[in-house]
């Protein structure tokens, strides 16, 4: 599963993440919490990637970095992450180097 080996990879360089398994766990932990960073998989269960990010910030109004996990590059989703203001795209199989890359990225721009 992408979303444990990313987490042992973050672990490791000291950073303390919050894994959920679908949409709708994601929405409730961003209701709860304020986080530095939003990794979002483009496809999970009951609401997908865009719409948790589309929740993220039109009804919690917030502006967290974010990047995309996904499969393949869809020209479509990239234009509707680039609307969102997504900071960044990883592609599964991820590479560890080039997600701890994009995060520090992302969260440099804060």
């Amino acid at each position: 599963m992408v979303s444990k080996a990313m987490s042992v990879v973050l672990e490791r360089e000291g950073y303390d993440p919050v894994t959920v398994n679908d949409g709708n766990r994601a929405i409730e932990a961003l209701q709860r919490n304020d986080y530095d960073l939003a990794i979002v998989d483009i496809h999970m269960p009951y609401h997908s990637g865009l719409e948790v990010i589309r929740y993220l910030r039109t009804e919690l109004k917030k502006q967290t970095p974010v990047l995309i996990v996904t499969a393949f590059s869809d020209p479509q989703i990239r234009r509707q992450a680039g609307e969102m203001k997504v900071s960044g795209y990883l592609t599964k199989p991820f590479d560890p180097d080039d997600l701890l890359k994009k995060i520090r990225a992302a969260v440099a721009v804060v």
